[in-house]
């Protein structure tokens, strides 16, 4: 559990049509703000990935997200769907997970990035790039579509 960094200005345009059809007066933010929310349960949907319990709160630029997931996978995978929407610069993790860690890292994405080389950087091995796409499926639909800033899960060979 903690809280995950995301540079606001990259990753999809989930929210950006929610706050154009928004009025700016108080009633109007609180049901902008349950609209967003329902876009978030919607991306975790979309994914597949099985959250028990899940609830989702939005304050400003930081989404918090709660519930309970069979592994740490998962929850990885939950916090870079919800990360990786332009406007969110902070996941604030509260996922419980009923097994013991896998340990993986995060990479954000730079300029000139590859999956081979970033694996080739985490690995010593270009061609293990499947292992970093599989990794970050659903979120990822082509191996050759990241972009800079994107945030991606780097599991661990050893685990």
């Amino acid at each position: 559990m903690g809280l995950f960094s995301f540079f606001k200005k990259a990753g999809s345009k989930a929210l950006v049509e929610e706050e154009k059809k928004t009025a700016e007066s108080s009633v109007a933010k609180e049901i902008a703000k349950k609209a967003k929310i329902a876009v978030f349960h919607n991306i975790v949907k979309g994914t597949g990935l099985e959250v028990d319990n899940l609830e989702i709160d939005l304050n400003d630029d930081v989404v918090t997200v709660y519930g309970t997931t069979t592994s740490h996978e998962i929850r990885e995978k939950v916090i870079l769907a919800l990360g990786n929407v332009h406007g969110i610069a902070t996941v604030d993790d509260r996922i419980n997970v009923e097994v013991p860690p896998v340990t993986s890292q995060f990479y954000t994405v730079e300029k000139g990035d590859s999956l081979s080389k970033i694996a080739k950087q985490f690995y010593g091995d270009a061609m293990k790039y499947p292992v970093i796409f599989e990794a970050n499926k659903p979120m990822l639909k082509d191996p050759s579509l990241i972009y800079p800033g994107q945030n991606l899960r780097i599991p661990n060979l050893q685990a």
